[in-house]
């Protein structure tokens, strides 16, 4: 066996280690999506490493197959990393291309099996294409707020260091075999630059994962856990900033408080689970409903919150419509019942001291709201509806 072989060889081992490092690092069940396919890709990928080894013997002893669902697993395994990318960065364009890559090369191995060399040209076209698209997806600006654990620049770096090398010496292999050339060292090239990227691209990988879970979890840290809105801690902080930036550049900015009417007997009758439930669903609608750049938090109990920058004087008229439109459509479906809720809404004034005193005011107007019997919105006082 050649030194050229033996580095081949050992791609499969390598490859199959890093995928029992990053199971048993991550673990299977507590590994989110991205970090499963990440599983899934090295995997494959030692398993399809393994069908084209040199170890197998004469590829013209070797059944057509083997070869070709070798080359065709490789090809699956770039596709699964390049799904793990788009679960830990934010999704990338190319769904339906990844998707067919391993199908159109497992095909046309088959039918060029006879052809070697282009059958060897088609493999490395391919998957070079592949490479292109993953070096792509590690290039596009990612999702800041998914990513805050740990800045991604760095385990994007080592994606690129492994990727480009690869690249270079795959598509050198592919033109070399074109022009006939029987030169050994594109093959020695593309050997050595698969080492680098398997020792890359375990690093890689767990340090993409470490930061979507201290992400993750910095998020959570933040988050009511029943309705999945910011919390009171989180809303509190994060209003400074949309109060600051309401002042100085004189811009209108109000407070929508929003209530779910008679959950007390809610729990009493249906009892604490459903009461939960209907909230959760009360929570959910607040958040689609709501204007992009709002803030919305769970405040207290049943109360929720948003924050609305750059309001105008109908801006809570017509988010309270809209989300009473959604809950009439969502709530009967979900919960086999009607929900109803009182808002009371007031704005920034000149004079405030901060979120306290305007919240102040919205608790007023929310408590005129429900006096009237619910299911209604009322303005603070001073501020025509």
């Amino acid at each position: 066996m050649t030194f050229t072989e033996a580095l081949f060889a050992l791609m499969p081992m390598q490859a199959l280690a890093a995928a029992l490092v990053l199971i048993t690092l991550i673990g299977w069940r507590e590994a989110d999506a991205g970090g499963r396919w990440a599983q899934v890709g090295m995997a494959t990928l030692a398993l399809g490493l393994a069908l084209r080894s040199p170890v197998l013997g004469d590829p013209a002893s070797v059944p057509n197959a083997v070869h070709s669902g070798g080359a065709g697993l490789v090809s699956v395994s770039l596709s699964a990393l390049w799904w793990a990318l788009g679960l830990w960065l934010t999704p990338r364009p190319g769904r339906w291309a990844m998707t067919a890559a391993p199908v159109v090369l497992t095909l046309g191995h088959a039918l060029l099996w006879q052809h070697h060399d282009a059958a060897q040209t088609l493999v490395d076209l391919v998957l070079g294409a592949q490479l292109i698209w993953l070096g792509v997806a590690l290039t596009l600006p990612g999702r800041t707020a998914v990513l805050q654990g740990l800045n991604s620049r760095r385990w994007r770096l080592l994606g690129l260091a492994a990727v480009l090398p690869l690249l270079g010496a795959m598509l050198s292999r592919a033109i070399a075999t074109l022009l006939g050339d029987t030169a050994p060292w594109p093959d020695l090239v593309l050997a050595l630059a698969g080492q680098l990227a398997l020792l890359l691209a375990l690093p890689m990988l767990l340090l993409a994962w470490r930061g979507q879970t201290e992400a993750e979890l910095a998020r959570l840290a933040q988050t009511d856990g029943l309705t999945g809105l910011a919390d009171r801690s989180a809303f509190t902080k994060r209003s400074v900033d949309l109060i600051s930036m309401a002042r100085r550049y004189d811009e209108p900015l109000a407070l929508v408080l929003l209530e779910l009417d008679n959950v007390a007997a809610l729990r009493s009758e249906r009892g604490t689970d459903f009461a939960d439930r209907a909230l959760a669903l009360f929570a959910s609608c607040v958040q689609a409903q709501m204007r992009l750049g709002d803030l919305a938090g769970r405040l207290e109990g049943e109360q929720c919150g948003v924050l609305m920058a750059r309001c105008l004087p109908e801006g809570p008229q017509a988010l309270d419509r809209r989300l009473r439109t959604a809950l009439a459509t969502s709530a009967p479906g979900e919960l086999g019942l009607a929900l109803s809720f009182s808002a009371g809404w007031g704005r920034l004034r000149p004079g405030d001291r901060g979120l306290p005193d305007l919240q102040r005011r919205a608790e007023t107007a929310l408590y005129e709201a429900r006096r009237a019997g619910g299911g209604v919105l009322m303005a603070e006082p001073g501020v025509a509806d």
